[in-house]
């Protein structure tokens, strides 16, 4: 497998303005944990096995479950995901999948019981950091080893 280009390389700015990004997201109220399952879940509906690879180490070195990571794919059937986790993973869901449905008002609503206004806003940017991480890695071909 080859990388079709190296956005890094050419547009090093751009990776810049991530890290920030990243930096910035670091420092928000939401848990390190759950920021992970959100990468982890963005990825699988983005089919990113860069970045699957990548956030699944740091989930597991972060002490989330082997049961758990391989239950994501298929969290609303699983009971190892806690009510607050699931309405996080319904508007990952539904955020990245946007251009089906939007997002719907229960989904939200559903959100703003276990978090507060500040947090939500955090989750939005946190799932759309990662959708466009997603998108470079996946467009131009990103692999791991």
């Amino acid at each position: 497998m080859k990388q079709r280009i190296n956005i890094k390389e050419f547009e090093p700015k751009v990776y810049e303005i991530l890290y920030a990004m990243e930096k910035y997201l670091s420092t928000t109220n939401l848990s390190v944990n759950l920021r992970e399952l959100i990468k982890i879940r963005v990825s699988q509906i983005n089919k990113c096995a860069f970045c699957i690879e990548i956030h699944t180490k740091d989930a597991r070195r972060l002490g989330e479950t082997e049961s758990r990571i391989y239950a994501l794919t298929a969290w609303k059937e699983s009971p190892l995901f806690n009510d607050e986790e699931r309405a996080v993973l319904a508007l990952a869901d539904q955020v990245t999948e946007i251009s089906e449905n939007g997002v719907c008002e229960s989904v939200f609503q559903e959100v703003q019981k276990y978090f507060d206004d500040h947090q939500v806003a955090q989750m939005i940017v946190a799932i759309n950091q990662m959708n466009f991480w997603n998108r470079i890695a996946v467009s131009t071909k990103m692999f791991h080893s």
